[in-house]
């Protein structure tokens, strides 16, 4: 039998130049389910996204996704896609296996916890301090640096990696320290700044209010020691007072000690984000 994609729509261009297309996965000419592929506006038009794909259930575990799969790569090659990502759910075991089987690897992944109803205390002698228009630039170089590392790393092409840190920076912090909904806080434990915590707001995966913890920094020598639950502990409780019920993060992959961190505060995983280079 033979699998192919077969073009279920014209090709459509998205916001900011995303190139995408629906396709039916055929067998034999027959259709047996769909996928839809785009470029990401992320990181440009090399970087290619399974955005979905469906088989239907009476034709599920004969293969057919893993031959559309590697038929969607040969699409995006042909765009000029140096990169192909996909995202998966939380419980999507089948689209797992998939993944790992074509060599795909883990990037990072959302995490996401329920709130308790009163803020968490956290340890004596902590004390968090707004960070003042004087430490903002050098936090915000520093940051910037931090998450262009973060990509590059992993494969994103340097000048990829600085055009979306760019980007999401400027969304995030439009108006820096004043931008609604967010706070930037340092850690100060015995007399010294040993951490700092930035949180905001971001809708969960099904659309409800939700904190976010776009970073958490422990200075180097201060590691090892409880500061970065403490940063936790504090996000957590400027959330609760603000009255949302849940708190996400995103951690990357390869980052051991905060994935530990997070699992043992209950935050469990929502999404995982894989990605493989396209030869």
């Amino acid at each position: 039998m033979t699998t192919t994609l077969r073009p279920a729509e014209p090709e459509q261009t998205w916001r900011g130049g995303v190139r995408a297309r629906r396709y039916h996965i055929c067998v034999n000419g027959r259709p047996v389910g769909e996928t839809t592929l785009c470029t990401d506006a992320r990181f440009g038009p090399e970087a290619g996204r399974i955005a979905a794909l469906r088989i239907e259930h009476g034709q599920q575990r004969r293969g057919r996704g893993t031959v559309a799969a590697l038929a969607a790569e040969e699409v995006l090659r042909d765009w000029g896609c140096r990169r192909i990502e996909v995202t998966v759910r939380s419980g999507e075991t089948a689209a797992f296996r998939l993944a790992r089987t074509l060599g795909y690897t883990e990037r990072n992944r959302n995490m996401l916890k329920a709130l308790p109803d009163a803020p968490p205390v956290l340890p004596e002698g902590s004390e968090l301090r707004p960070m003042t228009e004087a430490e903002f630039p050098v936090w915000l170089h520093r940051m910037a640096e931090d998450y262009v590392l973060s990509w590059t790393s992993r494969g994103v092409p340097e000048a990829q990696a600085r055009a979306k840190s760019e980007v999401d920076f400027r969304s995030l912090l439009p108006e820096g320290l004043a931008t609604p909904d967010t706070s930037l806080r340092l850690l100060r434990t015995g007399g010294e700044d040993v951490g700092d915590l930035w949180v905001g707001r971001r809708a969960t995966d099904d659309g409800e209010p939700s904190g976010f913890v776009f970073k958490v920094h422990v200075e180097a020598a201060h590691r090892g020691r409880g500061h970065g639950r403490t940063l936790m502990l504090a996000a957590e409780g400027a959330c609760v007072a603000d009255g949302l019920q849940w708190l996400g993060l995103n951690v990357f992959a390869g980052n051991d000690p905060a994935l530990r961190l997070y699992e043992s505060l209950g935050y469990r995983t929502t999404q995982v984000h894989f990605a493989k280079p396209l030869l």
